[in-house]
């Protein structure tokens, strides 16, 4: 919980989807180091709720890592697509679309709207969530 907290500050809105995700963890020298909540949007789509490493982990590779393994599960899984929603500006949105995520639609002021107080990324409020999709096409290199 304390690294999904990371990604998400509301460990009520965690909770709220963790029964329906599947979960994966990265770990380095037998030490956990990130972990990750998938859950199924239907049939052959799924979204990920929630990614995070460990701080004092974080830019040497996991994230990149345990985000590239679930990526490629998931397609073996069959899946056609993957969404996230992440805030409009910040190294997430960086991350995501090094992986191959591109900006679908926007959520306007759902961080206001969801979440009871203010979030604040390089000392800017969030308000409007991006929703990124990744769409699979063939196999896993």
């Amino acid at each position: 919980m304390e690294l999904l907290l990371i990604a998400d500050p509301s460990e009520q809105k965690v909770r709220s989807y963790l029964s329906e995700s599947r979960c994966f963890v990265a770990s380095s020298d037998g030490v956990l180091v990130g972990a990750c909540v998938v859950q199924p949007l239907g049939e052959d789509a799924y979204e990920l709720m929630s990614i995070a490493v460990e701080p004092g982990r974080q830019k040497s590779g996991h994230g990149t890592a345990l985000l590239k393994w679930v990526v490629d599960f998931f397609r073996e899984e069959g899946a056609q697509r993957m969404e996230v929603g992440t805030g409009s500006f910040g190294h997430q949105l960086a991350f995501y679309q090094r992986q191959g995520f591109r900006v679908t639609r926007i959520d306007h002021d759902f961080f206001v709207k969801n979440y009871p107080e203010p979030i604040f990324e390089e000392g800017i409020q969030l308000v409007d969530m991006l929703r990124l999709t990744r769409e699979y096409a063939g196999r896993p290199a």
